[in-house]
């Protein structure tokens, strides 16, 4: 009996680290954020430069200005050309921001680059102060 309680403990707990952002923050997602997705030569400059450091890697950060926040996620470098990402998921809770994206590699048979490439996106909000969890 005392394995099946550490058993359904263990389950619990499991369940709860990978609700993502709702269970991270213990609030339920209040309403989907409009966004747009913004090109490279629509980007501050500033922000340019960080990923420019850090495309090599994967990465999350936000910037903003005095109008506009900017959520850009980074998946390092990959082997070809090719891949995209996708916004699944970009919402307010109570307590937070979160944002849900997607990295998809070249259709099979797909003519790509053979060049390695280093895909991101940047996506941009209205001014916001909560913080961001990116998933």
């Amino acid at each position: 009996m005392k394995k099946w309680l550490e058993v359904m403990v263990l389950l619990m707990v499991f369940s709860m680290l990978a609700g993502g952002c709702v269970m991270q923050q213990g609030k339920e997602k209040l309403e989907d954020l409009e966004f747009t997705v913004t090109k490279q030569q629509d980007l501050p400059a500033a922000l340019q430069e960080q990923i420019e450091k850090k495309k090599e890697e994967n990465f999350s950060l936000t910037y903003s200005d005095n109008e506009y926040l900017y959520l850009a996620r980074g998946y390092g470098i990959q082997e070809t050309g090719g891949y995209s990402i996708s916004v699944d998921d970009c919402y307010r809770t109570e307590n937070a921001i979160c944002v849900k994206t997607t990295l998809h590699g070249p259709q099979v048979g797909e003519d790509v680059a053979k060049s390695p490439s280093y895909p991101y996106l940047v996506i941009k909000l209205e001014l916001r102060s909560e913080p961001v969890i990116f998933q």
